[in-house]
């Protein structure tokens, strides 16, 4: 099992079932507001820190784990991203720079904001741009790290219905195709239908 969640509790307001996540499958998180779809996702990728219970990481608890690293391979697309206010094409080369890697060539970066229905010109700045976009600029720029595990939370809450689909349609096919494990916490249930392997729902705290 790649990821498995046991008597979580976080700051005594969340109690967590036991959960478990496997490798190379898109899961689906759901549930009303404040049942802890977003903090799950932190404390996958060592964000947060449980108060009690076990987070294990590929057979290892995650105490154990330098969660620098594990952040690398185990990326999280929250609601609210950070970008530097420069270009996209900027953007991609601090992101590559951070990681000693060099940056893509324009047309692959442009690959992946077409696939992520961000279809902007390279020289677009950041700063003007929506939360959505943005959201959706980083999405391309993760996607193109091919990690381990990528974690989108609400990706689509900015969408209609057509783009939504598209957008998930176009990383879900990405994801599987290059052995990605995929978690999308979503409020949309048709969404989660539609393309997930797995749907967890959380029911708040206990």
């Amino acid at each position: 099992m790649l990821i498995e969640a046991k008597k979580v509790n976080f700051k005594n307001i969340l109690n967590y079932p036991d959960i478990e996540i496997e490798s190379e499958h898109v899961t689906f998180i759901c549930g009303d507001s404040g049942s802890g779809k977003s903090t799950f996702l932190k404390l996958i990728n060592g964000v947060v820190s449980p108060l009690s219970g076990n987070i294990i990481i590929e057979g290892k608890n995650i105490s154990d784990l330098n969660t620098v690293e594990l952040r690398k391979e185990y990326l999280l697309v929250s609601q609210s991203v950070y970008l530097f206010d420069k270009t996209i094409k900027k953007n991609y080369e601090e992101f590559y720079r951070y990681r000693d890697l060099p940056t893509p060539e324009d047309k692959a970066i442009q690959y992946y904001l077409t696939l992520c229905c961000a279809d902007f010109s390279l020289d677009s700045y950041c700063p003007t741009m929506s939360g959505g976009e943005r959201q959706r600029v980083y999405i391309a720029i993760c996607l193109s790290f091919k990690p381990k595990v990528l974690m989108l939370d609400e990706p689509t809450s900015a969408l209609d219905s057509h783009t939504a689909n598209l957008l998930m349609q176009n990383i879900n096919t990405f994801c599987r195709n290059n052995h990605i494990t995929l978690i999308v916490v979503s409020h949309d249930i048709s969404l989660a239908d539609k393309f997930a392997d797995k749907v967890i729902t959380l029911e708040g705290s206990v």
